[in-house]
């Protein structure tokens, strides 16, 4: 039997600290801490680096599982070019990375895009959209991934889709209603990704065709309304979907008609926030099926311009406005009461002709390979 001797040069470099000086778990935390956008090079800094991070004791120590940093991610678009951008914020440093160009037909309406996130695989996806020169709806599929910062083109979906909402139950991408090959061709199909897989399999259709207004997943359950739209002529309709059951349901009359706004789900809360008058917060209280304003600060809607994309994380809500500023708002309860308190984040100049078109939310779970969308 042939017994292969150790090249004492690989001995030297598995002994290298990863930072002079320092202990290795030491080093190790500050690793951990690199931006997301720069993990990518981290491999190329040195081979104790390289090691470092393709080691599996590394990537799933619990020191790495709790480091939960929330990032932003903001789809948006040129005001005169209609140029689309995905920018990444950190907002411990108020920083912006900004992403790769998808790799998407051109041109396309902006607002016709349906996204969506898996947190613990570290996935943002971007599904459908509306190719504006032939108004005909597309059924790419596009993947993002952190450990990359790369964009992928996965499985196209079945039907081709725009304008639709599109959510993650339990690790997996629930896209349903929308227009579809016609332009006034609603979509009642309703179909599932499973990115283990790549592949699209269809599940319960819904009960009638529906262009989304907003949408929102709260446990296993999707929730889609028309919400209001002048001239106010009939009330919006809505529906439930139950993942677990795959069965669809008439959104309840409470929660269709004081669905007034752009929606936002905290834990299991779901908020609203109102597209009208002082742009005030609003709670769904399921016991009564009413909706309840929140308490506290006002919005500053006189300092921040629509239109808003809303993503929430960590017991934060983050507007997106006109230009990318911002504003958080610190949610808090006490004694049956729920108040939020606001401050105003302002964007790059640069960024000034922006206009946000979808925003998700993410919280870093594995520096590397995986964080909630945000």
């Amino acid at each position: 039997m042939m017994i292969e001797e150790e090249n004492p040069q690989d001995e030297i470099q598995n002994s290298e600290p990863l930072i002079p000086g320092l202990p290795d778990e030491i080093s190790e935390h500050c690793l951990l801490h690199l931006p997301y956008p720069y993990q990518v090079l981290v491999r190329s800094v040195s081979s104790s680096w390289n090691r470092a991070i393709n080691d599996p004791s590394f990537l799933f120590s619990k020191k790495t599982l709790s480091l939960s940093l929330p990032y932003i991610f903001v789809f948006a678009f040129h005001r005169s070019t209609s140029k689309l951008q995905w920018q990444a914020l950190d907002p411990r440093s108020g920083r912006w990375f900004v992403l790769p160009t998808m790799p998407c037909a051109n041109p396309v309406r902006p607002d016709s895009f349906a996204c969506a996130s898996l947190p613990r695989q570290g996935s943002l996806f971007v599904l459908g959209g509306l190719r504006s020169d032939k108004e005909t709806s597309l059924p790419t599929l596009l993947t993002y991934r952190t450990g990359t910062n790369r964009w992928s083109l996965a499985c196209p979906m079945q039907n081709p889709r725009s304008f639709f909402a599109a959510g993650s139950i339990g690790g997996k991408i629930f896209a349903a209603g929308g227009t579809g090959t016609g332009v006034a061709e609603t979509v009642s199909a309703v179909e599932c990704y499973d990115p283990g897989k790549d592949t699209w399999v269809s599940v319960k259709n819904m009960r009638f065709g529906l262009a989304r207004y907003d949408a929102a997943v709260v446990g296993d359950r999707m929730y889609i309304t028309e919400g209001w739209t002048w001239p106010f002529s009939f009330s919006p309709r809505g529906g439930v979907y139950d993942a677990k059951r795959d069965t669809w349901e008439e959104m309840t009359i409470g929660m269709r008609e004081g669905w007034t706004g752009i929606s936002v789900v905290l834990g299991d809360r779901l908020f609203v926030m109102t597209e009208h008058g002082s742009c005030r917060l609003k709670v769904y209280v399921p016991e009564s099926d009413t909706w309840q304003y929140v308490g506290g600060g006002g919005f500053p809607c006189e300092t921040l311009k629509k239109p808003f994309a809303v993503c929430g994380a960590e017991g934060k809500i983050y507007v997106v406005c006109s230009g990318l500023d911002m504003a958080v708002g610190s949610v808090f309860y006490g004694e049956g009461n729920v108040w939020v308190e606001w401050e105003v984040v302002r964007a790059p100049k640069a960024f000034n002709d922006f206009v946000p078109s979808n925003t998700q939310e993410k919280a870093l779970m594995q520096i590397i390979e995986a964080y909630y969308t945000v």
